[in-house]
């Protein structure tokens, strides 16, 4: 009998992914490791439940070498489980992997639910460590696979987490930059805000960080400065700009001190920004060089980044079973509420990976400009759904269509918009 490890996600559904062909009586000993950054705690169950290693041994290569092959020496087919497969977790798995051991890992949530089903309250790594390799021996049903992803899904991983990173940063200094340009000067801020991240507005700002200064540079400087960057608007916007300022007469406390902090907020968005234009041409090339690439990109709506992703939690699809077990693992399928008389119907689930969730709900808002996809918005709002839900309801609808398209290996075909 095979080992299917059973994936169950954090939207509570469940589907197998399987780990490698195995017979179920072919692992000797199960070594759960709870991680961590300089050391980790191990802990070797027998398929019987007795303890054949339990202690803490050092983050390198050697170390784990030397566990490995006296677990192996000693026991047989070693299976390797922790519970991150990813930063802290990834040198032991790649050492497992090398060694011919067989590896998977016990998700947090999951964990989390098991570990009240032993004594005892305390929270040590080294029960951990046993909770981990006792549940992938008395559950193996809750473990999750850990794939060894070809080299392209692996930078494109690391590539887009950084970018998800820069975009925090970037929304946190426009924010910032929002809320200076509000406080001294609202007027202001109503012109230059809706274009904050234009590279012309960013020049502005970075040369003068106050109306004073913007006012003393008079406007023939300021369209010889914005021109390069926006010819078409840079006359436009300056003349919005002066009546803006003619608004405002009296000066705000605490403006001097903004005129200080506006320019270094305005280069620092300037170089986060440049930063995310270099990752979308590398995320672009690498998104070119998958196969599956051309098949997300042609569903309307699929960006390189929304694609990226995509790629990256869902691959080629085989890990579902069916759309509906990939629009839960999305948090796109919604939680039926049922109590007594009282309490009955369905909403959002706030459970799944919430980084594909936002992908699709991205991607289903860019694809309201497709007319199929804006007839089923528009019935869900006749329906009387808001905004929001009416999107997660056409995000759900695209996560089935995607599904077909990966699983079929076929392009998307538009289909005749019907009138709601």
């Amino acid at each position: 009998m095979d080992v299917a490890i059973g994936a169950v996600d954090e939207a509570g559904q469940k589907h197998d992914r399987r780990m490698h062909v195995i017979e179920t009586g072919d692992i000797d000993v199960y070594l759960g490791l709870d991680v961590g950054k300089g050391e980790h705690h191990a802990t070797a169950v027998t398929p019987a439940g007795k303890k054949a290693f339990d202690r803490r041994l050092p983050n390198t290569e050697p170390k784990l070498r030397e566990l490995f092959a006296k677990l192996q020496a000693k026991h047989g087919i070693v299976l390797v489980v922790v519970d991150q497969p990813a930063s802290i977790g990834a040198l032991p798995l790649a050492v497992a992997r090398d060694m011919g051991c067989p590896v998977a890992y016990l998700p947090g949530l999951t964990m989390w639910r098991i570990a009240g089903l032993y004594p005892g309250e305390a929270k040590t790594d080294a029960r951990d460590a046993f909770i981990i390799a006792d549940a992938a021996r008395a559950m193996p049903h809750t473990l999750r696979s850990v794939d060894l992803e070809d080299e392209t899904i692996a930078e494109l991983e690391m590539i887009v987490g950084f970018d998800d990173d820069l975009t925090g940063e970037a929304t946190r200094v426009a924010n910032r930059l929002h809320g200076l340009l509000t406080q001294i000067h609202p007027s202001l801020e109503r012109v230059l805000g809706p274009r904050l991240q234009h590279p012309a507005v960013l020049a502005l700002l970075e040369r003068f960080g106050s109306p004073a200064q913007i006012r003393k540079a008079g406007r023939r400087r300021l369209v010889t400065l914005l021109r390069p960057k926006a010819p078409r608007m840079a006359e436009r916007l300056v003349e919005d700009i002066f009546t803006a300022l003619d608004e405002q007469t009296v000066v705000v406390p605490g403006t001097e001190a903004a005129a200080l902090i506006v320019p270094s907020l305005a280069a620092s968005l300037a170089a986060v920004l440049d930063q995310r234009k270099l990752l979308a041409g590398r995320i672009e090339e690498l998104l070119e060089a998958h196969p599956l690439s051309q098949v997300l990109i042609s569903m309307p709506g699929v960006g390189i980044r929304t694609g990226a992703r995509i790629l990256i939690e869902v691959g080629d699809g085989s890990s579902f079973p069916s759309a509906a077990h990939l629009a839960a693992y999305a948090g796109l399928a919604p939680a039926t509420r049922n109590s007594g008389s009282s309490i009955r119907g369905e909403q959002p689930s706030r459970r799944g990976n919430k980084q594909l969730k936002r992908a699709f709900f991205l991607s289903a808002f860019a694809a309201l400009g497709d007319p199929a996809s804006r007839a089923y918005y528009d019935k869900k709002i006749a329906q009387g759904k808001h905004h929001t839900q009416a999107l997660l309801c056409l995000a759900r609808r695209r996560a089935d269509v995607l599904f077909a398209m990966l699983r079929d290996g076929t392009f998307y075909e538009p289909q005749p918009a019907r009138t709601a």
